[in-house]
């Protein structure tokens, strides 16, 4: 196999100890928490304690102020494990930068170091129960009032929303002006008007809480605005690369698993009086799944260093999501195709992985519209361009 050569030997290190904490403080609970639809909150500050969250932020506002690496680190061992509950990426790499990038000092010592220690959980309110990926037709209105501000509105398929304490919610602030009225505002769930809808009974991804979320005259300080007013929209537009760039590689790191539980599965499994793998159709099926997750690691790991680099344009962000994500569901399908019977067992990891999958492809922006970010920059505009 092409060795991977992003890592440091810190980074290693550091995998080791995010292995130790997955198999002692997660697998052992995870399917409990798959029953309850919800992670405990005691796992969010074990990972602060064991330094597995925020590992990018900077350690004076409480982060481990390593660089983007170490996150990807975290991400890929939990996939690794088929721990889809604890959405640590989320928290860390999506909300957490949001606020370092866009937020004031006083925005940044307040939320950030509760951030890092798991004290406070982090969630993104973005999608609308008419909206989807349409981000410009955000229907959540923030209307002035006084110095402040008062916020209407419900978000849908909010993960983390049973748990957060810190939203940050896009809104409308100027009604009619499509992208450029949208803006962001860090909204605490202990605010007056804030509430949760039941958590979302999904096909998988049955640990992770995904909720609807309610705003009815939740009257917010001036200072919850996160960013500038109006920039809403491209605020989200910039970071929605690092976003999708970590959707691929945690799909890279689970469809490797499942190629590796299907390796141990049919070498001892056995039909007709000899394993499963010794049969020809087996070692091409796992060949050719090898081979083709083995060119998209190699695709993404460049990502990353482009991304490292501040190089990494949206429109490769997009063909990595798209490839990893399509890429991701049909090697556990396939793969599921080899355990039989006791592949559509959930005691199975592989089937869990199954039903986990699908969310990808749809996740941080559907593989429709990651085709056509691809094809407007391939064809010229006056093909896609509306008249």
């Amino acid at each position: 196999m092409i060795p991977r050569t992003l890592f440091s030997e810190e980074h290693e290190l550091f995998r080791e100890t995010v292995q130790e904490f997955v198999q002692r403080e997660v697998l052992p609970y995870h399917a409990e928490w798959e029953k309850a639809g919800v992670v405990s909150r005691d796992v969010w500050r074990r990972a602060g304690e064991a330094g597995l969250l925020c590992t990018a932020i900077p350690e004076e506002y409480g982060g481990q102020g390593g660089d983007f690496l170490f996150s990807l680190v975290v991400a890929e061992e939990l996939m690794a494990a088929g721990a889809t509950g604890p959405f640590f990426h989320l928290h860390s790499d999506i909300v957490a930068p949001y606020i370092l990038r866009y937020g004031t000092e006083e925005q940044k010592l307040r939320w950030l170091p509760k951030m890092a220690t798991g004290e406070a959980i982090g969630a993104l309110a973005m999608s609308e129960p008419r909206g989807g990926s349409d981000l410009q037709r955000i229907e959540t209105v923030a209307e002035p009032d006084g110095d402040g501000w008062i916020l209407n509105g419900k978000k849908v398929f909010i993960s983390n929303g049973q748990l957060a304490d810190l939203l940050v919610v896009a809104a409308q602030t100027e009604r009619g002006a499509g992208a450029r009225g949208v803006t962001l505002f860090v909204v605490e769930t202990d605010t007056p008007g804030f509430s949760r809808g039941r958590p979302l009974d999904k096909i998988g991804l049955k640990a992770q809480d995904t909720s609807e979320l309610f705003f009815s005259d939740l009257r917010l300080p001036p200072d919850s605005v996160l960013g500038e007013v109006g920039q809403g929209f491209a605020q989200l537009m910039t970071e929605l690369a690092q976003e999708r760039l970590i959707q691929a590689l945690r799909s890279i790191a689970a469809a490797e698993s499942a190629i590796r539980w299907t390796i141990e599965y049919t070498s001892e499994r056995e039909a007709f009086g000899q394993p499963i793998a010794s049969f020809q159709n087996t070692q091409f099926k796992l060949a050719e799944l090898t081979a083709a997750t083995t060119a998209q690691r190699c695709f993404i790991d460049r990502c990353v260093e482009l991304h490292l680099e501040r190089k990494l344009s949206a429109v490769d962000a997009a063909m990595a999501k798209l490839n990893a994500t399509e890429l991701h569901c049909r090697v556990v399908d396939e793969c599921l195709q080899f355990f039989g019977g006791w592949g559509y067992m959930l005691e199975y990891p592989i089937a869990r992985a199954y039903a986990d999958a699908r969310q990808t492809k749809v996740a941080g922006g559907s593989v429709e519209i990651m085709k056509l970010i691809i094809s407007r920059s391939i064809l010229p505009e006056r093909v896609w361009r509306r008249p």
